[in-house]
């Protein structure tokens, strides 16, 4: 399991916005939605490489359509927790307890209670 801190999760940002565009782009083509615009390889194929891609960085990718994720944390008490990011944040600016899920989410930076 990866644990990412804030500072490594921000600097691979760049990175999961283009993952996640890709995966939200399939998923708007199998709903009827958008056109392929993406050469070569099917989107269908591409998300499936974003999705491996996002997963080998132990990173959970929840919705295609908001480009919900979340990166495994760990904080200096120990607590296992989850930075949130969707596609329409400009940075990681949020975190959740994995039994609160996102309506659970809190700004950064966690505090230990």
């Amino acid at each position: 399991m990866r644990y990412w801190t804030v500072s490594e999760a921000r600097a691979y940002l760049p990175r999961v916005r283009e993952l996640a565009e890709c995966i939200r782009h399939a998923a708007k083509l199998r709903k009827g939605e958008a056109g392929s615009t993406n050469g070569n390889k099917a989107p269908i194929l591409l998300a499936q490489e974003a999705l491996e891609e996002l997963q080998a960085g132990d990173i959970i990718f929840r919705d295609a359509m908001t480009g919900l994720l979340d990166f495994h944390a760990k904080g200096a008490d120990g607590v296992v927790y989850f930075l949130c990011w969707r596609l329409d944040e400009d940075d990681i600016g949020f975190w959740h307890l994995p039994s609160e899920g996102f309506p659970g989410r809190k700004p950064l930076p966690r505090d230990p209670e």
